[in-house]
């Protein structure tokens, strides 16, 4: 991500908490319970933040924001898959994010912002919104 020695690593169903770690020397710097098991986890290539996904119980993504120290506030939470969303997958411009789901379904969501966008790409690029059938949030 923004930061050479953060990771971020999810629990299963049992778990279900998304651990933000110092790869530098081991630490758990910050441990979130997220209410469901945590299938992905996708970094922002523009932001300090990052999307999960998840299975049982909720069958959804997660915007979340790094703030500091380990420290992540919930952004949004994303629905519209019937069952566990097992991968991700970004855009090669970092705003797209894909998910695939237990329930046989893609979805796309544009979630990451992009700092080079232009007013004139952004109105290009919300008439083809619909054609697409894309989920954004900015």
């Amino acid at each position: 991500p923004f930061q050479h020695n953060i990771l971020a690593s999810g629990g299963g169903t049992a778990d279900r908490n998304i651990c933000l770690w110092n790869t530098s020397n081991g630490a758990c710097l910050n441990q979130v319970d997220t209410k469901s098991q945590v299938c992905a986890i996708q970094w922002s290539v523009h932001d300090k933040e990052f999307v999960s996904s998840h299975g049982f119980t909720h069958n959804q993504l997660i915007l979340w924001r790094y703030i500091g120290s380990g420290r992540v506030q919930k952004v949004t939470e994303l629905t519209g898959h019937q069952a566990r969303v097992l991968h991700m997958a970004k855009s090669p411009d970092g705003t797209t994010v894909v998910s695939a789901a237990a329930d046989e379904t893609l979805r796309f969501w544009r979630i990451f912002g992009s700092p080079t966008r232009s007013a004139a790409k952004l109105k290009d690029e919300q008439a083809c919104r619909p054609l697409l059938g894309a989920n954004c949030i900015r």
